[in-house]
């Protein structure tokens, strides 16, 4: 057990340990390493592929270490509810539609928002009394309220709801900016922006999908609703 904890640490260690950058600023091969699993998360997520369930556990190891090196505690515990999430998102994309088949994408019902909003407000304020009282960070606010609003959007991202990604936007990567600026992690302060490009591309490619699919099941119950003579007559006298 001891060699496995000298292990671990020696791994904790290299990952942390501070790679110059041009300018005098300094990064990780954690946070390097997150940077890239983090972009190829979104931008599979964003394709609505399935593989961003575990390229996102990934993820969310490296940035397990590297918040906890860097004291964002709530980010540290959001990490492993990531882990939760992703192994859940998973199972519920490829599972999570009828029959036990792959899951469309689809809108969040206005109790599901409701509901949502309101576990939103109550984790903030409970997040940020718990920071505050039992840790040392230095922003227990900020800290708490993208903690909580990620949760948020991961949980609609995990059921497939395209109400996702304006959370995933306006409530947790702007924010981030510039609280991982007041960190000195330009780095992954940089992969906020990219996200937000890479987000408003899958919001957009979601909306055609829905539409595409909206489409398709319009002509099918078209086609399903007309007579088969009266479709037959309609077929000749297209060809006439």
């Amino acid at each position: 057990m001891n060699d496995l904890v000298a292990l671990l640490g020696q791994v904790f260690g290299a990952l942390l340990a501070p790679i110059p950058l041009l300018g005098g600023i300094a990064t990780s091969w954690a946070e390097i390493l997150g940077f890239v699993a983090g972009a190829g998360t979104v931008w599979l997520a964003a394709r609505a592929s399935v593989w961003n369930w575990p390229i996102g556990n990934v993820n969310s190891a490296f940035w397990l270490v590297l918040f906890l090196g860097n004291g964002l505690y709530a980010d540290s515990v959001l990490q492993v509810v990531y882990l939760a999430m992703g192994f859940y998102g998973w199972w519920h994309w490829l599972r999570g539609g009828e029959s036990a088949t792959e899951r469309p994408i689809g809108h969040a019902g206005r109790r599901e928002l409701v509901l949502t909003g309101l576990a939103v407000l109550a984790g903030i304020a409970a997040w940020t009394a718990v920071l505050a009282t039992f840790t040392n960070s230095t922003v227990p606010f900020a800290d708490a309220a993208t903690t909580v609003l990620s949760l948020a959007a991961n949980w609609l991202l995990a059921r497939k709801l395209i109400e996702s990604w304006p959370v995933w936007i306006v409530g947790v990567n702007l924010p981030y900016i510039g609280l991982y600026l007041s960190k000195g992690l330009a780095l992954t302060a940089s992969l906020q922006v990219a996200y937000i490009v890479l987000s408003i591309w899958g919001w957009r490619t979601w909306r055609r999908i829905m539409a595409a699919r909206g489409e398709a099941a319009r002509v099918r119950a078209t086609l399903e609703a007309t007579p088969p003579a009266a479709a037959t007559a309609s077929a000749e006298t297209g060809a006439a």
